[in-house]
């Protein structure tokens, strides 16, 4: 009979127990920030809201439309996203500050913000422009913007200490517009806002950017189209990629300068135009 022992089973020596490791933390360029989003019901500020909420932003969107806002909202939470929405018209002095405020009655902060909102009125040169539509793009495209960034410094400084913000502006204010004039000239104005505010919150962490963006798939320029046939593509021609921006193209680059990869660039007015203006 074998009377060989039996073998001693080795066991790996015991080690104390460590403090468990810190949780990774969350994925994403915004992470634990918190974005607002203007004109967000569709379009640009849609395609920004949604990729800021993937981007670990928590998201408070704002525009006109409750129900647009309401399904884009509903799109970003089944995705996982954490997001909010309040109806706000850029015209109404009351209702920018209300929508500013909610996000830090919502999230207890402001972060960041992406003032997107535009209107667009049909393109004919100046002196066809009536005035009842150039007052109207004067209370959207250019006091609206001005009445948000003053609520958004206002909320940051109170409670993130410091942030970001991106102004949503066009090449059309880089040079003359005789289609758009009125427009152009808006957004031009955003243009020198942009600039001014980067220097007056600089000191204070605030960065203040704008994007320009070129011919975009919009419902803009599908209006514009519809007095002037093939404008898609004659304007995708003018430009070196031969093609029109999706409305996520121009997103992203307002990400990148809301987030602290950009941490040294205020004051700019980033084309996003294909090299149109090359």
């Amino acid at each position: 009979m074998n009377s060989t022992p039996a073998a001693t089973p080795t066991t790996t020596p015991a080690t104390t127990p460590g403090p468990a490791p810190a949780a990774a933390p969350a994925a994403g360029l915004l992470a634990g920030k918190v974005a607002l989003v203007t004109g967000a019901g569709r379009g640009i500020g849609a395609a920004a809201a949604r990729l800021f909420a993937r981007e670990g932003a928590r998201v408070l969107l704002a525009a006109r439309t409750e129900e647009q806002l309401a399904a884009v909202t509903a799109e970003i939470r089944s995705a996982g996203g954490t997001a909010d929405h309040v109806r706000c018209d850029l015209a109404e002095p009351d209702g920018v500050r209300a929508a500013v405020d909610r996000a830090a009655e919502l999230y207890g902060r402001l972060d960041v913000a992406f003032n997107n909102g535009a209107a667009f009125t049909p393109p004919r040169p100046l002196d066809e422009v009536t005035e009842a539509d150039f007052d109207h793009l004067y209370a959207v495209n250019l006091k609206g913007v001005w009445l948000a960034m003053s609520a958004q410094v206002a909320v940051m400084r109170a409670t993130a200490g410091q942030g970001a913000i991106v102004n949503n502006s066009s090449v059309g204010s880089l040079g003359a517009n005789p289609r758009l004039p009125a427009y152009g000239a808006m957004k031009r104005a955003v243009n020198s806002l942009t600039e001014s505010a980067a220097v007056t919150y600089g000191p204070e962490g605030i960065r203040v950017n704008a994007v320009a963006p070129g011919n975009t798939r919009t419902r803009m320029i599908r209006t514009w189209e519809e007095s002037d046939p093939g404008l898609s593509d004659r304007l995708a021609a003018r430009n070196p990629l031969r093609r029109a921006a999706e409305p996520a193209e121009i997103a992203e680059a307002a990400l990148w300068l809301l987030s602290d990869r950009a941490s040294y660039v205020t004051g700019t007015v980033l084309r996003v135009d294909g090299g149109a203006r090359a």
